[in-house]
């Protein structure tokens, strides 16, 4: 298994509430479309040695390692399509992982479905539309009510009824009797998205999945869900993984930034260190997010990387330490690399849909040992 940048710890704490290591996951691909079924029947001819190739499949997710520890805030920032929505998805079990392993409290998480439930209990996902996740036809009393009776937390009668305007309370959504009779289209975007965290908190869990829970809002009410999750973590000890494309928001809300591409970490560290000392690099507009079915060998990054060298293209990088809990993975910071590994790479100069082009050097005169990654300055937020 190639080893990956992994987010570090928060500061004062000890185990992490909520583990992965080394997660994958592959799609399969199905129904293609007609001018593409030519291309799928090929790769399933049987190749050279007379063996059936591989059906191609989508590497959405790539040897992903990540800790949550408790009153901890993780932020997973990325371009659309680097494989955020899928790792939380992977993260609440909504999807069965192709390979690596959960654990929760230092102990794997069991397959069963009473191990199911109870790791339900524990780790809750927040949707990034509230109006999709949110059942129209029902009003507030029955999206909070049935988590709270599944689970056997809410009592019944004025118990539950106390348990409901507690949760109500918690999001700051009073007076709360008038919420609970509402239907989802009554409330405004923001309202929505407090029942749905409310619907999350129902179960008292311990991770919460924020799956960029604030993108489908208006930008004068971010403020006040993220302040929400603040406090959540302060009061609640949640251990809190905030996915979103906004960098400035995950400055502001979280410990850690972890950067995905491609679906592979590519760089982690603490929030004001990885904001606040950026990598110093331009690519000019230089290509485009590489296929997921057919991605490129090594760093996926190497095609638009303008300092990409020869083992850039051949080997992934490893996660690296640059600095107190800050890890690269990029081989600009791995010493011990010989001559012909840090042959400027020719293809890294290519063209706006992201093809090779002739040419020199990638980034002429350069020295490729004193340069930063090209993680967090690759990334678009």
């Amino acid at each position: 298994m190639t080893e990956t940048a992994t987010a570090p710890a928060a500061p004062g704490t000890g185990a992490p509430l909520l583990e992965a290591r080394g997660l994958t996951k592959h799609f399969a691909v199905h129904h293609a479309r007609r001018r593409g079924r030519a291309s799928l029947a090929r790769a399933r001819r049987p190749g050279a040695a007379g063996a059936p190739r591989e059906a191609p499949v989508v590497h959405a997710v790539e040897d992903v390692s990540l800790s949550l520890p408790e009153s901890g805030i993780t932020a997973v920032v990325g371009e659309s399509g680097s494989g955020k929505s899928t790792l939380a998805r992977l993260l609440a079990r909504l999807i069965t992982p192709t390979a690596g392993e959960l654990l929760l409290d230092g102990t794997p998480v069991p397959g069963s479905t009473r191990g199911r439930r109870e790791y339900a209990r524990d780790v809750q996902l927040v949707l990034q539309d509230p109006f999709s996740s949110l059942n129209p036809v029902h009003d507030v009393r029955y999206h909070l009510a049935r988590p709270l009776q599944i689970h056997g937390l809410g009592g019944q009668g004025a118990d539950l009824d106390a348990a409901m305007t507690g949760l109500l309370e918690r999001v700051s959504l009073t007076p709360a009797e008038q919420f609970l009779r509402k239907y989802p289209h009554e409330l405004s975007g923001g309202q929505r998205q407090r029942v749905a965290i409310a619907r999350a908190l129902a179960v008292r869990p311990r991770v919460l999945l924020a799956d960029e829970p604030v993108s489908m809002l208006d930008v004068s009410i971010r403020l006040g869900v993220l302040n929400l999750l603040g406090d959540l973590r302060e009061r609640d000890k949640l251990g809190i993984l905030y996915i979103t494309h906004d960098i400035a928001s995950a400055r502001y809300l979280a410990d850690v930034i972890m950067v995905m591409y491609a679906g592979q970490v590519v760089e982690s560290g603490p929030a004001v260190t990885l904001t606040d000392e950026p990598e110093a690099l331009s690519l000019q507009g230089r290509g485009s997010p590489p296929s997921l079915v057919d991605p490129p060998s090594g760093c996926r990054f190497h095609p638009r990387c303008p300092h990409a060298m020869a083992v850039c293209a051949e080997v992934t990088p490893p996660g690296t330490p640059v600095a107190d809990r800050h890890v690269s993975a990029c081989w600009l910071h791995v010493s011990g690399l010989t001559a012909a590994q840090r042959r400027s790479l020719a293809s890294a100069t290519t063209t706006p849909g992201g093809t090779a082009a002739p040419g020199g050097p990638a980034s002429p005169g350069h020295d490729p040992d004193p340069s930063p990654s090209p993680a967090t300055g690759g990334e678009e937020s």
